[in-house]
């Protein structure tokens, strides 16, 4: 399989991450961030403009691809503003055309209504929320999109795309030319992707400097919440010698969809299970060898063996 990787950085792509997390509430309990983010962010937004955000709850979701799809497509911007008013003042005809390749059904009708619904209200995101936290986290994100680009030299891309994103592995999917890494903050710790017709965008969570070193730090605290519970260690054991479809999960374990999402979760977050993407809604699961090391790693260097 043939495609090209290429390492991305932008405070665009963040902006719609933490729009997207605020107004669908999407993985929110799973997130580094929290319930409480949310609860925090509304105590400090004037409740009108909190409705207002909020109109874009009952929106589809597939409308963030695009999103995403424009950060991409409109070249690199360090500044957020920048891009919003290219947006919101280029031709609808000319950001179509630049979108387009990328989706096999997308119309200019599509486009022309996500540009007037999503412009404003990403403005006044950037208003009420993201330009308070801009300056904190595009350094974070600057320095580790810099460390995978210099590992590109030194990695293979199948095993530099795991590397980053703690687990998602590419197989064989025949479209696809162009695999983009997104460092991302607010998505801490999950990893996000959208397929397009021949390009793939992952984002991956970046490391956070830990603020006390007498607290345990978090990565040490998902693996062993993950390892707590007898059916995530079930599931492990499970899918340690082969990769296994959430179909074949439920038909060979005999548990629901639901229950066992759940703990693929939790598991995938500790960084203790490879995600297998062949296709869109094609995924497989299997043990990652390394976690376990990870977890030695953590536990020995937080007690002080």
């Amino acid at each position: 399989m043939e495609y090209e990787l290429k390492i991305d950085v932008s405070p665009v792509y963040e902006l719609i991450d933490s729009f997207m997390l605020y107004v669908t509430r999407k993985w929110i309990s799973n997130l580094d961030i929290g319930p409480d983010w949310i609860r925090d962010i509304d105590s400090r937004i004037p409740p009108q403009k909190v409705n207002t955000l909020l109109q874009a709850a009952e929106w589809p979701i597939d409308d963030y691809d695009v999103l995403y799809a424009c950060a991409y497509t409109g070249g690199p911007s360090a500044n957020v503003l920048q891009f919003l008013d290219a947006m919101e003042s280029a031709p609808t005809e000319e950001w179509y055309q630049r979108l387009k390749p990328l989706f096999n059904h997308f119309t200019v009708e599509d486009w022309s209504r996500i540009k007037s619904s999503y412009s404003p209200l990403l403005r006044l995101w950037y208003e009420q929320y993201f330009r308070h936290v801009e300056n904190k986290i595009l350094p974070l994100l600057i320095e580790d999109a810099s460390e995978k680009k210099l590992l590109q030299s030194k990695m293979e891309p199948v095993a530099l795309i795991e590397y980053a994103s703690g687990g998602v592995v590419i197989e064989d999917i025949p479209e696809l030319r162009t695999i983009v890494l997104l460092p991302t903050v607010h998505n801490r710790p999950i990893n996000t992707y959208c397929f397009y017709k021949n390009m793939m965008l992952i984002q991956y969570p970046v490391d956070v400097p830990v603020e006390n070193e007498d607290e345990p730090p978090t990565e040490l605290l998902r693996m062993t919440k993950a390892l707590s519970d007898p059916n995530r260690l079930k599931l492990l054991r499970y899918v340690a010698h082969e990769p296994k479809s959430l179909w074949e999960m439920q038909s060979e374990l005999n548990q629901s969809g639901d229950i066992l999402m759940h703990h693929l979760m939790m598991l995938r977050v500790a960084g203790l299970l490879r995600i297998h993407l062949r296709e869109e809604e094609n995924e497989r699961f299997s043990i990652r060898p390394d976690g376990a090391a990870e977890l030695q790693m953590f536990l020995e260097s937080y007690i002080r063996l």
